[in-house]
């Protein structure tokens, strides 16, 4: 057994997946083969969900069974909603909000006797999380409002959907279609942390509801999701500065600021999702405010050309542009986290399912630095 200590596990091998891979050289990313280019472009985020879980596309008959699923399974008890309503009015992070509602999912399970090792009941226990996720997120952001939360519709696919409890009124196609490749571009990524957090408690054979709950907790902590957040806030600051873009770039730079959404752990070029969501923002920017697009492609030229940064691995990420989208679909920047967790828990679970399939508790070792041959003292002579 080797002693090299591989702090955070980096570069370990742990698993054998066949769900993604990611070439991050060569700024490839690919779900079962299929290229990320090609299923944002071409494919639903329900058909993503169909090739995650399944492993194949699903045909024309397959996707409709499927997505009339999921819509079935989109309501959310009463009860669940008391509790998003209080913690709405409590001034709850929408992050803490949905774990908390993933965690209330469970109680209304139908199928709670299921055996652990039953991987078909633990399928429709994660098409029943993935349906109402995105229910209880714009009730809750309604309740934050003062207002009432928007009954599912049952005509919209999950993006639309969402986009439709959030405001009310149906979204127009762009917004639709931008949203639904948001979340197909967020679906699943390797063994990221949350992925991981998620594997390990399904390791131990816990439900599903416990490990997704997981994963969101791993998603919150702002080292893994959060970047999106973080460039939207910055692009506000430039926008109320009384410097024009390009000269606020420059200065931040020179302050030795971080400018949020460059780097990424895996890419060394630009992240192939944020090619795609940066089509998507210049195509929102031509019916809409153009600003956003204007500083983020700025951003990117001058810290990527004058500055050299992607010469030296670093370059824009998902997040970069994943921000400016979202803020231009009228979403709050504090739910773009849970956005996140919204999509990315599709990946959870197939991760979870891939595993169990040939499980192994997942258990590494630690190396122990502390003292030795500690002497006990009596309680009365300390």
């Amino acid at each position: 057994m080797s002693d090299d200590l591989k702090k955070g596990l980096e570069g370990v091998l742990v698993a054998e997946s066949e769900l993604s891979s990611i070439d991050g050289d060569a700024g490839r990313l690919i779900y079962r083969g299929y290229t990320i280019e090609d299923l944002a472009r071409g494919a639903s985020y329900e058909e993503v969900l169909y090739l995650l879980w399944n492993g194949h596309l699903p045909s024309e008959d397959e996707l409709e069974s499927f997505t009339a699923a999921l819509m079935d399974e989109r309501e959310v008890d009463d009860d669940v909603l008391e509790t998003m309503k209080k913690l709405a009015d409590a001034g709850e992070q929408p992050m803490a909000a949905l774990r908390t509602a993933v965690s209330m999912f469970s109680a209304s399970e139908p199928e709670t006797d299921a055996a652990p090792e039953d991987l078909e009941a633990t399928l429709r226990k994660g098409r029943r999380i993935t349906a109402k996720i995105p229910t209880a997120l714009a009730a809750f952001e309604r309740y934050r409002l003062g207002e009432e939360p928007v009954d599912p519709h049952s005509d919209l696919g999950l993006a639309a959907n969402f986009l439709y409890m959030l405001s009310g009124e149906e979204p127009d196609e762009i917004a639709a279609e931008t949203f639904d490749q948001a979340l197909i571009l967020h679906a699943d990524h390797g063994l990221n942390a949350s992925t991981f957090t998620a594997m390990v408690i399904g390791s131990t054979m816990a439900d599903i509801y416990s490990a997704v709950t997981g994963g969101i907790s791993a998603l919150s902590g702002p080292l893994h999701g959060g970047a999106n957040q973080d460039v939207m806030e910055v692009l506000i600051e430039i926008d109320e500065s009384d410097l024009d873009h390009r000269e606020w770039v420059e200065q931040a730079t020179e302050e030795g600021r971080r400018i949020p959404g460059f780097g990424h752990r895996v890419y060394n070029v630009k992240d192939p999702r944020a090619k795609i969501l940066q089509e998507r923002s210049e195509e929102l920017a031509e019916t809409g405010e153009s600003k956003w697009y204007d500083y983020t492609t700025t951003i990117e030229q001058y810290l990527s050309e004058e500055k050299g940064l992607t010469e030296k691995g670093i370059a824009p990420n998902v997040d970069f542009y994943s921000g400016s989208v979202y803020y231009q679909l009228g979403i709050p920047i504090d739910m773009y986290t849970p956005i996140f967790a919204m999509s990315r828990v599709g990946g959870w679970i197939a991760h979870v399912l891939e595993y169990q399939e040939d499980n192994r508790l997942i258990r590494p070792r630690a190396r122990y630095t502390g003292p030795q041959d500690q002497k006990l003292v009596p309680l009365e002579e300390r």
